[in-house]
């Protein structure tokens, strides 16, 4: 859930950053006998010549499409990855907008399930998306929609991403996917709203990736990554957990915020317990990218980060990084892209610090200097 405050910040965010408005369109379809709205944005390249991914961003309980769109923002990695991203607006429950999933909402009768499917075939009747590379992300009440449209429109969705949602024992109980479901996990311990250990209502979050694990097929015991505690100023620190080995390829991903609330991380608002170690859209594309309907789409690597042996600052950056470190030999750095693939590479030593990132566009990448890598963030 997004606090209500912020929605008027969001507006002042929408006045002011004109360069989206070109490719953002506000549009509705009718279902149930109801007028349905979204938001769709259209990346700058777009052609229509290819088929390209569909990205579903659902926004939180009292939330709205608008500020989901700023919160949990993909458009900046949609302009160079070249998807299309749809942010549904939810229907009113008590007052308050939500996702009709089962075990949360009693008595709601909105029929937010055949809402998606109807919306995504009329997107794809009007623009040219790829069927088979058709993803859910939500945060708060739209993570657990993710989870529900994994459970029950699989047909369509080839992997979801929900961060601060989970999944209710009654969703669980009656889930019913059609096919090994990739699935990424981003949760704080913190987290007052969604309890990272669960409640009556809702599935502690390692149960969660458990369940995903078991059905995929995946090795049930993670493995556990501390991640680099970048941003020393967020209260907040992150472990990674990866189930590997599921059937065609799949796996299950948990990025656990340990002192993280309820937030999505790298987040251009801010708030009291989010983290800045790292980036949730970042993430979430850098998991979908791997995957269509059928599985695991690419062979390509991609690196496993490391515990600090050099310090990369500033980070994130919009034009240089320094590394800072033992260097007693001149030592060889690679740059690879969210898909593993190597998109810069040279030197630096003692007297060569500085790296210079200007040609690559904004985007998340893993620099490896010698068994060492990490994460950076190349911003605007």
């Amino acid at each position: 859930m997004i606090k209500k405050h912020l929605i008027v910040l969001l507006g002042v965010l929408s006045a002011s950053f004109s360069s989206y408005s070109q490719q953002t369109i506000n549009a509705s379809i009718t279902h149930g006998g109801i007028q349905r709205d979204y938001i769709l944005y259209v990346p700058a390249n777009y052609t229509g010549t290819n088929p390209v991914p569909l990205v579903l961003n659902f926004h939180g309980y009292t939330s709205n499409a608008n500020a989901q769109m700023w919160y949990g923002d993909f458009r900046a990695i949609a302009d160079t990855a070249d998807f299309l991203i749809v942010h549904p607006q939810g229907t009113l429950y008590q007052g308050n907008t939500h996702w009709n999933v089962t075990g949360l909402y009693p008595g709601s009768t909105v029929d937010d399930l055949g809402f998606t499917s109807n919306l995504i075939d009329s997107l794809s009747a009007n623009y040219n998306v790829n069927s088979s590379r058709i993803y859910s992300t939500g945060m708060s009440n739209g993570g657990y929609m993710s989870f529900y449209l994994a459970c029950q429109l699989s047909n369509k969705i080839a992997a979801i991403a929900s961060v601060t949602g989970s999944m209710t024992p009654t969703m669980t109980n009656a889930c019913n996917p059609q096919h090994s479901t990739p699935a990424l996990q981003i949760h704080g311990t913190s987290d007052a709203t969604v309890p990272y250990n669960g409640n009556t209502w809702t599935n502690p979050i390692i149960n969660v990736a458990q369940y995903w694990a078991n059905y995929n097929n995946s090795t049930i015991t993670p493995t556990i990554t501390n991640l680099p505690d970048i941003n020393l100023l967020d209260n907040s620190t992150v472990e990674h957990y990866l189930y590997p080995n599921g059937n065609n390829g799949s796996t299950v991903e948990h990025f656990k915020v340990i002192g993280g609330g309820h937030t999505w991380p790298g987040n251009i608002i801010g708030g009291t317990g989010t983290n800045y170690d790292i980036n949730a859209s970042a993430e979430i594309w850098r998991f979908f990218s791997k995957y269509d309907i059928n599985g695991l789409t690419t062979s390509a690597e991609i690196p496993q980060l490391t515990e600090n042996t050099f310090s990369i600052h500033p980070n994130p950056t919009n034009s240089f990084i320094l590394i800072e470190g033992d260097f007693t030999s001149v030592k060889q750095y690679e740059i690879l892209s969210i898909q593993g693939i190597r998109v810069q590479s040279g030197l630096i030593s003692e007297n060569n610090k500085k790296i210079n990132l200007e040609t690559l566009a904004p985007n998340l990448y893993f620099i490896k200097v010698e068994n060492s890598v990490y994460k950076i963030l190349k911003t605007p």
